[in-house]
């Protein structure tokens, strides 16, 4: 596959921490070529069933998700080093800000150990097809001892060509107040670094957690394919 992954290191990582911070996501447009991720959106026709759920059997709307085994396809496997590694450095600041104590690793390999430790054995990243009025309900992937505070996901089929509606939403929950929504303007290639529950927020009296949640809107026509990168594992 052909990838900008490489370009990862180069990007703009101060501006990117400061996006995270004010608004719980950061948009990284571009960072796959368009034919790296129509190939990825390929393996939805390829991969077994036994890597299939329908969204409907967990309660999480209509479509399907396709989960990858411990081994990640192309590009995603360097995505997952090479953005843990400066996505680690964000995530403890965000646990010294909070206060809640513990610390993240350098390295995926050892975080993942710490994950094996604390029996979540489940890789959690995967593909997700959304065909006409599928969707994604709103959630977060926050359960378990070792989570990791921040995600990547990225778009892999074309708006307004491939498929119509299924907008990437968030919602942002603060202490007695409503929840301010999102919408994440993902093209073909495009990804996002997302807030995967809480993260902190500096208000007038200083900092507390807000909590997040991710879904996808509902696909009016076609079919939309993306894909979701987690770093930590499920039990």
């Amino acid at each position: 596959m052909t990838a900008r992954y490489a370009n990862i290191d180069r990007l703009d990582w101060v501006g990117i921490s400061a996006q995270l911070d004010i608004e719980g996501y950061a948009v990284l447009p571009g960072l796959l070529h368009p034919d790296t991720a129509r190939e990825l959106a390929r393996l939805t026709e390829t991969m077994s069933a036994a890597h299939r759920v329908p969204l409907a059997s967990a309660d999480l709307g209509r479509g399907e998700l396709f989960y990858f085994n411990a081994n990640l396809p192309t590009p995603l496997e360097t995505w997952r080093m090479v953005f843990y590694r400066r996505l680690a450095v964000i995530a403890n600041q965000w646990s010294e800000i909070l206060g809640v104590g513990g610390h993240y690793p350098a390295d995926v390999v050892d975080f993942h150990r710490c994950n094996q430790k604390a029996g979540q054995i489940q890789t959690q990243s995967h593909l997700n097809r959304l065909g006409a009025e599928d969707y994604l309900a709103l959630h977060q992937r926050s359960a378990g001892e070792q989570v990791f505070p921040l995600q990547v996901v990225a778009l892999l089929s074309e708006p307004g060509k491939d498929f119509h509606g299924g907008e990437f939403v968030m919602t942002e929950q603060r202490p007695r107040m409503q929840s301010r929504p999102m919408v994440l303007p993902l093209k073909l290639g495009d990804a996002a670094i997302i807030s995967t529950a809480g993260r902190p927020f500096k208000g007038t009296k200083g900092y507390y957690r807000v909590n997040l949640k991710h879904a996808i809107s509902r696909v009016r026509q076609g079919e939309r394919i993306g894909v979701e990168l987690t770093f930590h594992d499920a039990r």
